[in-house]
C-alpha cells in the first residue's frame, strides 16, 4: 500500500468507527456512516478499495441493520402492551437521556419517555410502566443488532481492503 492508500484506508476506518459509536448513540447514522465510509474508499481508490461485491453486502447490512433495528424496538414494546405514543415516547426519552443523564440516560430515557406518554394518555401505571420496560428491551436488541453489523460491516471491509492491497506500495 502506498501512503495515500495507507492514509485513505485509516481515514475509513476512523469514519467507520465513528458509526460503530454512532450504533449506540442516536443522532449518529451508525451502519450508514460505515456504509459511505466504503462506499467512499472504493470510488476514490478504485481497485485498490474493497470490492464491489463487498460494498453490496456492506449496503445490505445496512439496510437489514435499520430494518432490524426499527422492527425489535416496535416489538418489544408492542410485545409488552406499548402503543404508537409509548414507542414514540421511547425515541424521546432515548434522545432526552442520553443529553442529560449520559451513558445511563440512554436506557433510563427510553423507558421513562414510554412510561410517561402511556401514563399521560390514560393508561394505568402498571400497564404504562410495563410498555416502558418493552420498549427499553427492544431497543436494546435493535442497538445490539447495529452494533453487531457494524462490527462485521469493519471487519469484512478491512480484511477485503487487507487482502487487496500488494505488501509493499509502489
Amino acid at each position: 500500500m502506498s501512503a495515500p492508500e495507507v492514509t485513505g484506508f485509516l481515514l475509513a476506518l476512523v469514519l467507520m468507527l465513528l458509526g460503530l459509536v454512532g450504533a449506540v448513540l442516536p443522532g449518529l447514522p451508525g451502519p450508514p456512516l460505515v456504509f459511505i465510509a466504503a462506499l467512499a474508499h472504493r470510488l476514490y481508490f478504485g481497485d485498490r478499495g474493497a470490492s464491489w461485491w463487498v460494498i453490496l453486502v456492506l449496503g445490505v447490512l445496512t439496510v437489514v441493520s435499520i430494518a432490524t433495528d426499527f422492527l425489535a424496538t416496535t416489538y418489544g414494546a408492542k410485545r409488552m402492551g406499548a402503543t404508537w405514543r409509548g414507542i414514540f415516547g421511547a425515541g424521546l426519552g432515548a434522545l432526552v437521556g442520553l443529553f442529560v443523564f449520559p451513558p445511563f440516560g440512554l436506557v433510563l430515557g427510553p423507558l421513562v419517555g414510554a412510561f410517561l406518554a402511556e401514563y399521560l394518555s390514560g393508561r394505568e401505571w402498571k400497564s404504562a410502566g410495563k410498555a416502558g420496560v418493552g420498549a427499553v428491551l427492544g431497543l436494546i436488541a435493535g442497538t445490539a443488532a447495529k452494533v453487531a453489523a457494524c462490527l462485521a460491516m469493519i471487519i469484512l471491509f478491512a480484511l477485503n481492503v487487507l487482502l487487496r492491497s500488494p505488501i509493499s506500495g509502489n
